[in-house]
């Protein structure tokens, strides 16, 4: 890029909004929280600047290292941020953005930035407030400028520390372990993952990472954009279709879709909004939807796939198999909630539904090979929906959802206050019946469970309504399922799968799990599946036990007991070992327990998991078994 460019991008730009006192009083409020997530959040923050840059068209190369140190390099070839003075703040346009919250070139009209991201809008700045220690280095107008921080208070003036031929800004930055501790260390691949998926989603830039703690290096390019991020997604599922993919310039911004239809029975469609991922969708997926179906309902009429006595196929029915993006770039995004989860601009449904319509009814004229495959996954999709809503309304019948045909083998708790009340999935009659006598039958339930439930990774939601084991789960639960969810209905707060320390074990949970998330996915998000941690040994020594949860921890703990006297170390392979009140005081006891929170911080990952470990495709399965296989500790055979 040329100087030149520069010349429209100065400290006329730089609007300011507020100070920046209450972000090391208040982290949480400005990163979500001080664990891992708002760790990393550090670097998204710095990246997103850079790739504002990158869509306002004046930046092709970011570069991320993770120093060995602990801190972190975002370079960027932008404009360089201003750093001549400000006359609103009297300091430089570089300080400025960095001290000051909501100071930036995304504010106020005529600002340095038509579209741009970043969370909360507040940036660097926040940043630096979190950073032991930060050193902006600026590259434009022919030389070299430098800031160093600490805690967001600089150690001296902006001043320039020589000649460079080139522009663009350099962040390096340190967290501050008096805010997030000593222990927290930049995971590579939610790294890896967060750049990879900006790349797809900002067509032609050039993002590379290298992490000098392992020496490892990447770099991501992505010509396609969005249609690249959906071969991505698909690359372990059989495909019906080609890649879709439309990209049109409006009034109300830029609109860039690209979807998929394979054989998979899950739908997976992301949303962003100036590349920020709105997980809870919103107007721009509210037009793709209404589009969506109207289009494909329409052709099946008009090319009768669909005969007059058919109702219309469904919003769920043609989401059925579905990878889709839908990324749109718009000036003023408005965002609900504090997190930026969900787009609430009412012209960008418009927008969007107008675009797709007009782009996929063309297509399916001009592709009648896809068209018919699509609009025959459709179709197959409502059969399997009315087979399903004809099987459930056999097994659940009214009043199953208040308890009155509740399942013979849960043994149910006598409180009817779904807040205190929670339910144990075991596994086994063994378990089950150490369970229910270990319980407070007060507020806990036990659902026993026989063998191992039906991967619902390759099924039909009929076929997953007619397994027992399942059938049974879905009645004590109360929610409903399909199209009758209702989380209303919850009949307990926390549900908390509970296996053996065993391949078996993990085998079943696993399977839950795949359950949940692909069809109770609701629960999750609102925190309420959990998995029990039973210990994996006793160790015992004249009158003195202990319990021990983690295998590392038994060396450990052996250091406390008599080094001359024999210490009978119990395995615990099995819940059914553990008589009823072992298996309360170490597992069910609220007091005394600990228990895994199931949570989805990245939903791309989690459904590649999934599909990897449960789908119909063998290879990718393989592969990650031969990848993974040598760290596996302790594995039973």
């Amino acid at each position: 890029m040329s100087q030149k460019a520069n010349s429209s991008y100065t400290a006329e730009n730089i609007q300011v909004l507020e100070g920046l006192s209450a972000v090391r009083k208040r982290p949480g409020m400005y990163i979500g929280t001080t664990d891992v997530a708002g760790f990393h959040h550090l670097i998204w923050e710095v990246v997103d600047n850079s790739i504002d840059e990158a869509m306002a068209g004046v930046c092709k190369n970011i570069e991320v290292i993770i120093h060995k140190d602990g801190t972190v390099s975002v370079e960027d070839d932008g404009r360089g941020i201003p750093v001549e003075k400000h006359k609103k703040t009297g300091k430089s346009a570089l300080e400025t953005v960095l001290t000051i919250l909501h100071a930036g070139g995304k504010f106020g009209e005529g600002g340095g930035y038509k579209v741009s991201g970043g969370l909360h809008g507040v940036g660097v700045s926040v940043v630096n407030a979190l950073s032991d220690y930060l050193r902006a280095e600026v590259r434009r107008d022919g030389k070299v400028y430098m800031q160093e921080y600490c805690r967001g208070r600089p150690k001296n003036e902006v001043k320039a520390m020589g000649k460079s031929d080139k522009i663009g800004t350099t962040i390096t930055f340190k967290p501050d372990n008096q805010i997030f501790g000593d222990k927290l260390q930049f995971d590579l691949q939610t790294v890896l993952n967060r750049l990879r998926q900006q790349a797809y989603l900002t067509k032609g830039v050039t993002i590379k990472l290298i992490d000098e703690r392992t020496d490892e290096k990447y770099k991501f390019y992505f010509e396609g954009g969005v249609s690249s991020y959906v071969h991505h997604l698909n690359r372990n599922r059989e495909p019906i279709s080609s890649v879709i993919y439309v990209t049109k310039e409006v009034p109300e911004g830029n609109i860039e879709i690209s979807l998929q239809y394979t054989q998979a029975f899950q739908e997976n469609i992301f949303t962003f909004a100036n590349n920020i991922h709105t997980p809870e969708g919103g107007m721009h997926l509210t037009g793709f939807r209404s589009a969506l179906t109207r289009t494909i309902n329409n052709y099946a009429r008009k090319n009768g796939l669909l005969k007059e006595k058919d109702e219309n196929l469904s919003s769920d029915d043609v989401r059925e198999g579905l990878t889709a993006i839908i990324s749109v770039k718009i000036s003023e995004p408005q965002f609900e909630g504090q997190t930026k989860s969900k787009l609430g601009n009412p012209e960008i449904r418009t927008a969007v539904e107008t675009v797709f319509n007009d782009f996929f009814q063309t297509f399916l004229e001009e592709s009648p090979k896809d068209a018919q495959a699509i609009v025959g996954k459709c179709a197959l999709a409502a059969r399997a929906r009315l087979a399903a809503r004809a099987a459930r309304d056999s097994v659940i019948r009214k009043g199953a959802l208040e308890g009155m045909t509740l399942p013979g083998k849960l043994a149910d708790c006598s409180s009817r206050d779904p807040k205190v009340s929670e339910l144990y999935i075991v596994e086994g009659d063994s378990a089950g019946g150490s369970a229910k006598q270990g319980r407070n039958r007060e507020f806990q339930a036990v659902l026993p469970l026989r063998g191992k439930i039906l991967n619902v990774e390759q099924s039909r939601l009929d076929k997953i309504i007619a397994n027992n084991e399942i059938k049974a789960l879905i009645i004590a639960m109360g929610v409903g399922v399909g199209e009758a969810f209702d989380i209303a209905r919850l009949r307990y707060e926390r549900i908390i799968i509970m296996t053996d320390a065993d391949v078996d074990g993990a085998h079943i949970r696993t399977l839950l799990l795949t359950l949940f998330y692909r069809y109770f996915k609701d629960l999750i998000d609102k925190g309420h599946i959990f998995i029990a941690q039973p210990p994996l040994y006793k160790l015992a020594q004249g009158g003195k036990s202990k319990y021990i949860y983690h295998e590392e921890a038994k060396e450990e703990a052996l250091k406390e007991f008599d080094p001359k006297m024999k210490v009978n170390i119990q395995r615990y392979k099995g819940l059914g070992e553990m008589n009823p009140v072992q298996l309360w005081e170490t597992t069910m006891n609220p007091e005394t327990r600990t228990m895994l929170k199931v949570t989805i911080s990245d939903a791309e990952q989690a459904d590649m998991i999934f599909d990897t470990l449960m789908g119909s495709e063998v290879a990718p399965r393989k592969k990650f078994i031969q990848t993974h296989a040598k760290k596996v500790k302790n594995l039973d055979i």
